[in-house]
């Protein structure tokens, strides 16, 4: 079962999203809610998170965006799963493990952009059901980039690739 949490969904809104895979650290959440409230996009919070999904955790981060954000809360994978290929939706995965750089990727307007947990990432089933994998080429020797900044530079590649922002 899916949980809307928050909705003030406007004209404005995208069918781009974010997805976070048991998020660990509810600063990197708030973090991206906010962002999500500023570019119009939803989050898709798939549990059970590593910490309590309340105001309290995330308002630090998110500020007084959270009010604007709009989060789904899918209670685990399988029904994030279900849901998700039931509405046809690619899923695309931020995986240090990929190939294609995530600027080299053809983004569709309506895909789910996938983050995993900041301590583990997703682990092997979540890798393979993904539909597309991206990864952010980095300098070598680096293991990974915040997952809010990743969010950050994949939404915003595929925002501009797909004409919702200029």
């Amino acid at each position: 079962m899916s949980r809307r949490i928050t909705c003030r969904k406007n004209s404005a809104m995208t069918d781009l999203r974010i997805a976070l895979y048991q998020p660990d650290i509810p600063g990197n959440t708030g973090t991206i809610l906010r962002l999500a409230a500023c570019l119009a996009l939803t989050v898709d919070i798939i549990e059970p998170a590593g910490f309590v999904l309340s105001d309290k955790n995330l308002k630090r981060a998110g500020m007084d965006y959270l009010a604007s954000a709009v989060m789904v809360r899918h209670v685990n994978w399988e029904r994030f799963d279900a849901w998700r290929r039931e509405g046809g939706r690619r899923l695309v995965l931020a995986s240090t493990r990929a190939a294609d750089p995530y600027t080299r990727f053809e983004y569709r307007p309506d895909d789910i952009l996938l983050f995993g947990r900041e301590s583990a990432g997703v682990p092997d089933h979540v890798h393979d059901t993904a539909d597309a994998r991206v990864i952010i080429p980095m300098v070598e020797g680096q293991r990974s980039i915040n997952v809010a900044m990743s969010a950050a530079m994949i939404a915003g590649e595929a925002l501009r690739q797909t004409n919702v922002v200029s």
